[in-house]
């Protein structure tokens, strides 16, 4: 069943939510923004422009997404930090059927207590939206990050 085009404001809404879902550290909220079979990936430029598979972090389908959140609140001890998610406007490349190719830059900050903040990544978004009957949400997102490195260690998603 094809859907109609979802308005620019419900693309908006669902990036400026997603992010508000990991900054504000709700977790399980995060992970109702996916399909059920979904990929979510991090990897960097450099590898995903070159076609290289190799990813800081792969997950597949929600039990993957649910597994790694498991991990983030209770089996994962750092120092204690904030995130805050600057999401660009998001441009809409195409849409087939009831999938959305969508791009979006993103800058995220992180604050360690007692620390000034920090640039802790900086991309863009590649995403396939499904468009269906329970709103939008992300079948594939890949957060391709133009650095190499990422300090310390990836722990929250992106």
């Amino acid at each position: 069943m094809t859907m109609t085009e979802p308005s620019f404001n419900e693309i908006i809404s669902l990036y400026a939510r997603y992010a508000a879902s990991i900054d504000e550290e709700r977790f399980d909220d995060w992970v109702g923004f996916f399909t059920d079979n979904c990929v979510y990936r991090v990897i960097p430029r450099e590898n995903h422009d070159a076609g290289r598979p190799l990813a800081s972090m792969s997950l597949k389908g929600v039990a993957g997404l649910r597994d790694r959140i498991y991990g983030v609140t209770s089996t994962v001890f750092h120092a204690p930090y904030y995130q805050r998610h600057i999401i660009g406007l998001p441009l809409v490349k195409s849409q087939d059927g009831d999938l959305l190719s969508v791009e979006a830059n993103y800058l995220v900050l992180r604050t360690k207590r007692d620390h000034l903040t920090e640039v802790y990544n900086a991309g863009r978004y590649i995403d396939t939206i499904q468009v269906g009957s329970d709103g939008l949400k992300f079948q594939e997102k890949l957060c391709v990050f133009d650095s190499e490195l990422i300090p310390n260690s990836l722990i929250y998603p992106i």
